[in-house]
């Protein structure tokens, strides 16, 4: 494993990845360990355009019926 220049110590992440494992025989293994890769967050909208303009034609709908029942009953 490359040593790090500043502590000469071997990178953490190499630590983490790789564990070797001495046998009593005195043989050497290695044994990966999976670790849990996170990505980046995606942000998604709360509502999409087309919901929205769903949205907008339907309260114009009420309202041009509230605005008819209103002429009806004067």
């Amino acid at each position: 494993m490359p040593n790090s220049s500043r502590t000469g110590l071997p990178h953490p992440k190499k630590l983490c990845l790789v564990t070797a494992l001495l046998i009593s025989l005195g043989q050497l293994s290695m044994e990966d360990v999976p670790t849990m890769v996170l990505c980046k967050p995606k942000l998604l909208p709360l509502k999409s355009v087309t919901l929205e303009k769903l949205e907008k034609m339907q309260r114009d709908a009420q309202e041009t019926i509230r605005q008819q029942e209103i002429a009806v009953k004067e």
